[in-house]
């Protein structure tokens, strides 16, 4: 079964134990805590281990597990951190962007260098590092989603597909979604109003509101047999009421619940 799960960075205006109050509220089976640093640290790296123990309880009291975990930054030193937290605490993947400048070769090669030696890294730890195409970096779309596949070789990389950064790339979410399936291991997940740039405002972020056909990108992953987490990622919504993130978790859930289940996916 494909669990649901949401972002912490959702709740970044709220402590990690309303976060969670909430999310299993709204239906998810889990939760990817935001590492990231300057928008929200719901996991502070530099003091997980103060942590750890409250942490895992949050989540156990609330009938959650932990999908995921982002870092978002590809920075050696943090990293080494989130894998020490994650194989400790029980979290399976850590999910970062690529970094570097769409277009230029050179910041390709550096930074797919960088996934790959911190691919081993994480296996050492028995954990995965997830990376996702990402609208101006230097992986952005699938042609460069496929380079760097094709170069990482550890087992312990894998793609995270976002769907709203593709279609800001100009593509066909769904299409690119099956071209890179056999190694994506977790997926973010929003919806988009428009193009672009930028993925809208946190209300328009909510799946189902957009012009993302999400139900195409949930058929290629049942049909593709994925069966890692989908885990929600909606930004810019720290100065939002508590009441307001909540229903764009809630709605969010019904939504892919609804398409996932039709689909037999759940």
């Amino acid at each position: 079964m494909i669990k649901l799960g949401v972002n912490s960075v959702l709740f970044g205006g709220f402590d990690f134990a309303t976060a969670a109050k909430h999310i299993a509220l709204a239906g998810y089976d889990g939760i990817e805590i935001s590492a990231i640093k300057g928008m929200c640290e719901h996991l502070d790296l530099d003091r997980w281990r103060e942590q750890s123990a409250e942490l895992k309880q949050i989540v156990a009291d609330n009938g959650l597990e932990f999908l995921s975990m982002e870092e978002a930054a590809l920075d050696e030193d943090r990293l080494i951190k989130a894998f020490e937290a994650g194989a400790e605490i029980g979290i399976p993947v850590v999910n970062i962007g690529p970094g570097g400048q769409s277009g230029v070769e050179e910041d390709l090669e550096r930074q797919t260098d960088l996934i790959a030696k911190m691919s081993e890294k994480a296996e050492s730890y028995g954990g995965m590092l997830c990376c996702k195409a990402h609208v101006g970096a230097s992986i952005y779309n699938t042609p460069t989603t496929l380079r760097a596949m094709e170069k990482i070789k550890s087992p312990a990389f894998g793609v995270d597909m976002d769907p709203s950064h593709i279609y800001r790339a100009g593509e066909d979410p769904a299409k690119a979604l099956s071209d890179v399936l056999p190694r994506v291991k977790h997926i973010h997940i929003r919806d988009c109003p428009d193009s672009g740039p930028g993925p809208g405002s946190p209300q328009n972020q909510a799946c189902g509101r957009g012009d993302i056909d999400l139900m195409a990108y949930c058929k290629v992953m049942v049909e593709g047999r994925y069966s890692g987490p989908v885990c929600l990622e909606v930004i810019g919504a720290n100065a939002l009421e508590l009441a307001e993130v909540s229903i764009i978790a809630a709605e969010s859930y019904g939504y892919l619940n609804a398409c996932l289940k039709s689909l037999g996916g759940r």
